[in-house]
């Protein structure tokens, strides 16, 4: 990078930084800061996501989540963070919102992630919302299993653990949900995830097994990771 390069890089972090600050300082209006969510810079909209004090509408609940992908990660992380108080607030404005959930619980951003899963704990209880999330949650999950457990160590490390993440993460979303799971699609994707090489993704496996009340086909797999090699797994 070159000077010129450096100081324009500079300059424009300054703006950020300035535009960030009078936000913060300043009391806005709500309806403006959801304009800002709306149509502001990544500054403008960070800095809103943070200021915002309530979601009053189904409307601003949409524009508020529609900034949870898809966008600059300094945007989706503000986002996550209000996430779960807004969704605890008003669980009913952001019931469609299914799809969106869905992506922000693999986001590159582990933070992200558990922000987003720590919201939907308060969904649970909308059949609106579950009866779109868990079948598409399953569905993926199904799908993710069977190329990481075929990888290829030559297909490159990058790639194995890009996919190993999305599965991580689909599980313990799959911590909050699996009671809605139909039994035999749950007890598909355990009796694969619980040979994944990959120690995480056998701990994740426990960690649903230990939530689940007595059930006969799922006794088995319970045992075998109770013996499992790796501490982590053994340990739930």
């Amino acid at each position: 990078m070159n000077q010129n390069d450096s100081d324009i890089l500079a300059e424009k972090h300054n703006k950020n930084f300035n535009t960030a600050l009078n936000i913060y300082e300043n009391s806005y209006s709500h309806e403006y800061l959801i304009d800002l969510l709306k149509n502001g810079t990544v500054a403008e909209k960070q800095a809103s996501a943070i200021q915002l004090d309530k979601i009053n509408t189904a409307k601003e609940a949409e524009i508020f989540i529609k900034n949870l992908t898809g966008c600059d990660g300094k945007i989706r992380e503000a986002v996550s963070f209000r996430l779960p108080e807004f969704v605890k607030e008003n669980p009913q404005f952001f019931a469609e919102s299914a799809d969106i959930f869905l992506d922000a619980v693999i986001d590159i951003n582990g933070n992200i992630c558990r922000n987003t899963i720590k919201a939907l704990e308060y969904l649970k209880n909308n059949t609106v919302f579950t009866n779109k999330f868990v079948p598409e949650l399953t569905q993926k999950t199904l799908d993710i299993i069977k190329p990481v457990k075929n990888f290829d160590i030559q297909d490159g490390k990058y790639k194995i653990n890009k996919e190993v993440f999305k599965l991580y993460w689909y599980l313990e979303t799959i911590t909050q949900f699996y009671n809605f799971i139909n039994p035999d699609k749950l007890f598909k994707i355990l009796s694969e995830t619980k040979d994944i090489q990959d120690y995480t993704i056998r701990e994740k496996t426990a960690k649903i097994l230990s939530k689940i009340d007595y059930i006969e086909k799922f006794v088995n797999i319970k045992q075998e990771l109770k013996n499992d090699p790796n501490y982590y797994v053994r340990r739930v």
